[in-house]
């Protein structure tokens, strides 16, 4: 028998990590901190058109790194609770958290979390909807919607497809060329149909808006990261050959249906009657 190198073992995985991550946590891992499909900018902006206030207790579904949470804490809701079945994030979710006594989190699926109905006056989720099959969305909103008192609010920012009337076949090619290179499925909506799965929950929408799904391109790099964290990526690109090889390919397939996605962001509301 030879001396070469083994073979790996049957089932075993090979080859850099950065390669099997899914899409938002390898952006993470690269320095990327603001992982939303409508940049800074629509957060803000969504954040605003929730119109939280420091009467208000907000849930935020898959809270990530914190940087949603960031900006509603500076609101100084009466509380804040985090959703999320995943601890990846946590370690910087806990900076952002720390010292607040009234701000926490659950590891719980945003399909069933387990808190009490009525809990909330604004219930938030961002860029993770898409990740979902159309049975499962429809089962988060109808959560958002049960922990929500009356009249409060649901505020989403997600992928889109535009326009409205996309043929079929090229709504699939999309969803397969966002699942294979994220690693993750993907099946991003029109702005009419997250429409209608919020009102198919009973909630009525408000306002909705659309921005350009940008999320790689320098310009929204430094917009949403500032010099300094888009030095920080630029870096990490050049010495992490896997990891750029990754983001590249993400680009790429972001780039060729740059006509049909965009960043979708909606404000519903649960009547009070």
């Amino acid at each position: 028998m030879s001396k070469g190198k083994e073979e790996p073992k049957k089932g075993s995985r090979s080859g850099p990590e950065e390669k099997r991550m899914q899409g938002h946590w390898l952006l993470a891992a690269m320095g990327k901190r603001v992982l939303r499909p409508g940049g800074m900018e629509m957060t803000v902006f969504l954040i605003d058109e929730a119109k939280p206030t420091d009467e208000d207790r907000i849930v935020e579904f898959g809270p990530g790194v914190g940087k949603t949470a960031e900006l509603l804490l500076r609101r100084l809701p009466r509380s804040y609770t985090g959703v999320d079945p995943n601890p990846e994030g946590s370690k910087a979710l806990k900076k952002v958290l720390a010292g607040r006594k009234n701000a926490g989190t659950v590891k719980a699926n945003a399909k069933e979390t387990g808190l009490e109905d009525g809990c909330a006056d604004l219930v938030i989720g961002e860029a993770m909807l898409t990740m979902h099959s159309d049975e499962d969305k429809a089962a988060i909103i109808k959560e958002a919607a049960r922990l929500l008192s009356p009249g409060g609010r649901y505020a989403i920012h997600e992928l889109g497809l535009h326009p409205e009337d996309l043929d079929d076949e090229t709504k699939n090619t999309i969803r397969k060329d966002l699942s294979r290179i994220i690693k993750v499925g993907a099946r991003p909506l029109t702005t009419r149909e997250w429409t209608k799965l919020l009102e198919d929950a009973g909630l009525e929408v408000k306002s909705s808006w659309e921005n350009p799904m940008a999320l790689l391109e320098p310009k929204r790099m430094i917009d949403d990261e500032g010099i300094f964290g888009a030095l920080r990526f630029a870096k990490n690109m050049i010495t992490n050959k896997a990891g750029r090889e990754r983001v590249l390919g993400m680009r790429g397939v972001f780039r060729k249906h740059a006509e049909h996605i965009n960043a979708v962001g909606i404000v519903a509301v649960k009547p009070a009657g």
